[in-house]
């Protein structure tokens, strides 16, 4: 090599190294994490304001009469796999109410009847939780609907407990 080649690339390799320290932070910056439990709605309410009757009675929404069915009989009946002992057990939950398989806490939302074209189905909406953490902060292994009509395609993913959904009761 010559020396003006030489010379050339020290000087570029000196600028590339000054300029990427000029450019880069030593500190990094973290995120506190959220507890999701206590997490608000994003959307603002509307506060009743009894000073302006013309404007409030116009800008407010009309209130839907919407029956909200009882669910203090429907329950999910599901099967619950624990894969080291090899043994399954039946699991009736109520609506709204959280039971315990194993490790593993699981709560029913919703539960109901989807009629295709072809047949009738059964789904149901759960959040399964780990305890074998024991850290406050419990994150849902599964939150999401499950569907009977397909229990081989289980979503709910831990590597000791399978569950699977097989009815709803009084839906």
């Amino acid at each position: 090599m010559k020396l003006g080649k030489i010379r050339f690339l020290l000087i570029f390799f000196i600028s590339f190294f000054v300029n990427s320290t000029l450019f880069s932070e030593d500190k990094i910056s973290t995120v506190p994490l959220l507890n999701l439990e206590e997490l608000k709605p994003s959307f603002e309410e509307v506060e009743n304001d009894n000073s302006n009757n013309q404007s409030t009675s116009e800008s407010q929404l009309k209130k839907k009469d919407k029956k909200i069915p009882s669910t203090k009989n429907k329950s999910v009946n599901m099967l619950g796999l624990d894969k080291i002992t090899a043994k399954t057990s039946e699991l009736n939950i109520k609506i709204g109410e959280t039971k315990k398989f194993g490790l593993l806490e699981i709560k029913a939302i919703k539960c109901g009847k989807v009629n295709d074209s072809k047949e009738v189905y059964e789904t149901a909406y759960i959040q399964v939780k780990d305890t074998s953490d024991n850290s406050d902060e419990k994150v849902f292994v599964f939150n999401g609907w499950i569907f009977s009509t397909s229990p081989s395609l289980r979503p709910i993913d831990h590597p000791v407990y399978d569950l699977w959904l097989v009815s709803c009761e009084n839906v």
